[in-house]
């Protein structure tokens, strides 16, 4: 194959071989290699202009040194090349039908990575700056059905943000498919470096996994969610419940200004809602 100009890079950097392409994001080109001292291993590509979000990804990555987390073996400011986990994501148990391990393994997998650790992190996001988008927005940018539930949430994510919470390094992504299999055990990948209140991590696990509407719109779902992860970390189940639903509408925000499709949370911010407004 022909090498693009970064991949030749990365592979005479590290001595890599036989590189073969795997996916593509918005973001990022991965690639499975060969490195001599770990075998297989991923190499994470970033494209020019793919954001701090991915940069400051790749140094929290290494921070988290294995424990939680896929292993690092070289890191430079467009490349990441870390452990190859070529097994099932939490996704995939989920999606098998069993929803409740997967909660707890998604769980447990957190709270390595919320482990104290003695390095200082990387340079973090705050999640006030990671929910710009939401406030720039505002409700009216929703479809005139969805504005109670985008004001009501925005509210609640203003409310959060102004809160005197206890602030700690964030992986700031977790969903049931950025955690995978790694031997015995699970380990999660694509942080985005934030800091904030450590509930947050669990506020997009409500909205996920992915292409399971059928289990994830479900008011017995959320409630059962919330009440798993609260009982497993001891944070309150309804202040978990209100960083999902400033989450979910976050993310129906960056939706609405990339174009695309934001269906999804709005059938899940009124699932969210009711289970929060509840008490």
């Amino acid at each position: 194959m022909t090498l693009s100009p970064a991949l030749s890079a990365a592979v005479a950097h590290w001595a890599l071989a036989s590189p073969a392409f795997v996916t593509e994001t918005a973001t990022s080109v991965l690639y499975r290699v060969d490195h001599a001292d770990h075998g297989p291993a991923a190499l994470k590509l970033l494209k020019p202009g793919a954001g701090d979000d991915e940069a400051q990804g790749g140094a929290m990555l290494a921070w988290y040194g294995g424990h939680g987390a896929a292993r690092v073996f070289g890191l430079a400011p467009d490349a990441v090349l870390m452990e190859w986990l070529p097994g099932e994501t939490l996704g995939d148990v989920a999606r098998a039908g069993r929803d409740d391990a997967a909660t707890l393994l998604l769980a447990e997998a957190v709270e390595r990575l919320h482990a104290r650790r003695d390095a200082p992190p990387p340079e973090l996001t705050p999640l006030r700056r990671r929910f710009a988008s939401l406030f720039r927005l505002g409700p009216d940018a929703w479809p005139e059905k969805a504005r109670p539930l985008a004001a009501r949430a925005t509210a609640i994510a203003q409310d959060l943000l102004d809160a005197d919470a206890p602030a700690q390094p964030l992986h700031g992504d977790i969903h049931h498919d950025n955690i995978l299999r790694s031997g015995d055990g699970w380990v999660a990948i694509d942080p985005k470096g934030l800091i904030g209140d450590p509930a947050y991590d669990y506020a997009n696990s409500f909205q996920n996994p992915e292409q399971a509407d059928a289990l994830v719109l479900d008011a017995a779902r959320v409630a059962r969610h919330a009440t798993a992860l609260a009982g497993r970390t001891g944070l309150p189940r309804r202040h978990l419940l209100a960083w999902a639903v400033a989450h979910t509408a976050l993310s129906g925000a960056w939706n609405i200004e990339d174009g695309t499709p934001f269906a999804h949370q709005v059938a899940m911010l009124p699932l969210l809602l009711a289970d929060y407004e509840a008490g």
